[in-house]
């Protein structure tokens, strides 16, 4: 091992440290396994995951040296295009080079800040009308109610619209679709999608009726004289400057399959683990209440009051942090690169651990505590910009980030002026590392009517 500083990152040169406990160890639990690797063999750790050579960062200064100081070397890892190539072609996800650079363009002012208000009145709208459905004493699958409220807002901010009756089963095939690109992620070795396995036929059938959905969407849209605010009327109208050049109907399908498969699934989640932890935590859960009640005073948010529900950001950033809904992301070299003094070669996969990052004490003061302040006043100053990735970082930073931070607020600050959640069933629910970071089942939670507030 070669000790750089006292406070600078504890390099380990790179050494098949995995070798015996991988298979199983990984495959039965990858959070777990990560978590160990970063507390064990220092910041940056070399094991293989079958041909792939990984070399896993756990240090906010290594992970600023690939994100923001040499960025231009860095593709996405061949195992992430694979992964999710046949269902998001070539958009925003899978894409690299002149092609993922005018795509980021094209797409940046639909997520503006001045645009994203517009969609405020939609994220609030479904939440009222998804509270609509709860009742006293009810207990709900809170993961489930999450998925289908967010694909409710994401249908909605993209097409400006209701999906018609004979799609409303999208969201079942959106599942199968985003089960079998993790299940394509956590496993570099794996049948090509030709073979007729069960699990590619289903995923062929529910990407086919996905993709019949969207092109009746895009080509309804192409012939409407309507005016409006939704997503994909922007990217219909978006024109590259340099070349006046327009989005195809086949990139346009890329676009808005990756819009809306990272649209709903991460703040699902992300709003899954919020109320658990404000569950388990009643003394948050009635500071949160009281800044509601005193900044709404019982009536649905705006976008206008976000600014002044500072606690319910705070609360849910902080979920972030325990819970990160991406607990991990890579980036590939296109050439040989030097992170920390050590060279690793092109091709290997360089592994950001968000989760061990977000977990460790050095970054974070008792990282396992729910504790909502550390994100009071100044935490920018004070939390290093690469310690905190919720939305990973750099030129390829989630470009929905104010988008979902937006949606998680709003959907938050509603539900919660209406209903006291709490646990029913085991009290602490074990994550699952996927592409996002799951609960290992069902949250079953009971549904309490608060007492309305009054001014």
């Amino acid at each position: 091992m070669k000790q750089r500083n006292p406070d600078g990152p504890r390099i380990n040169y790179p050494r098949a440290i995995a070798a015996q406990m991988f298979p199983a160890r990984f495959k039965s639990d990858p959070l777990a396994f990560g978590l160990t690797i970063a507390r064990n063999y220092g910041d940056i750790a070399y094991y293989r995951f079958g041909p792939l050579r990984v070399y896993q960062l756990n240090h906010p200064d290594l992970v600023r040296q690939v994100l923001f100081e040499q960025p231009e070397k860095f593709h996405k890892p061949r195992l992430v295009r694979r992964a999710f190539r046949p269902i998001a072609g070539n958009g925003l996800l899978t894409s690299d080079g002149d092609l993922w650079k005018q795509q980021r363009k094209l797409i940046q002012p639909a997520f503006h800040h001045r645009q994203l208000a517009t969609y405020a009145d939609v994220m609030v709208r479904h939440t009222l009308r998804r509270i609509d459905s709860f009742a006293e004493g009810d207990v709900r699958d809170i993961a489930s109610e999450m998925t289908k409220l967010t694909l409710d807002i994401v249908v909605s901010s993209l097409f400006g619209s209701e999906l018609p009756q004979e799609a409303r089963g999208i969201g079942d095939s959106m599942n199968a679709v985003r089960d079998a690109a993790a299940y394509r992620v956590n496993r570099p070795l794996h049948l090509p999608s030709w073979v007729p396995t069960r699990r590619h036929l289903r995923e062929k059938r529910a990407l086919a009726e996905v993709e019949s959905v969207f092109r009746a969407l895009i080509s309804a849209r192409r012939t409407s004289d309507d005016s409006r605010v939704d997503l994909l009327s922007m990217l219909l109208a978006a024109v590259d400057e340099d070349s006046g050049a327009r989005m195809s109907d086949r990139q346009l399908r890329d676009e808005m399959m990756t819009l809306f498969l990272a649209g709903h699934e991460t703040t699902a989640t992300a709003l899954t683990w919020t109320w658990y932890l404000l569950a388990r935590h009643p003394e948050i859960d009635a500071k949160l209440h009281e800044e509601l009640r005193q900044t709404l005073g019982g009536r649905a948010p705006e976008a206008a009051d976000l600014p002044k529900l500072q606690y319910t950001e705070r609360v849910i950033r902080e979920a972030m942090r325990l819970f990160p809904p991406g607990p991990a992301f890579g980036r590939e070299p296109i050439e040989d690169v030097t992170i920390g003094g050590y060279t690793v070669p092109a091709g290997g996969l360089v592994l950001i651990n968000v989760y061990a990052l977000h977990h460790d004490p050095r970054f974070f003061a008792n990282p396992e505590r729910f504790d909502p302040d550390r994100f009071g006043p100044g935490w920018e100053e004070r939390i290093s910009r690469y310690a905190y990735l919720p939305f990973g970082g750099g030129p390829r930073v989630c470009i929905g980030n104010g988008f979902a931070m937006m949606e998680a607020r709003l959907i938050l600050a509603t539900m919660a002026q209406h209903f006291k959640l709490s646990l029913e069933g085991p009290d602490e629910i074990t994550p699952v590392q996927l592409v996002t970071l799951r609960p290992s089942g069902p949250v079953r939670m009971r549904l309490q009517k608060r007492v309305p507030a009054s001014h």
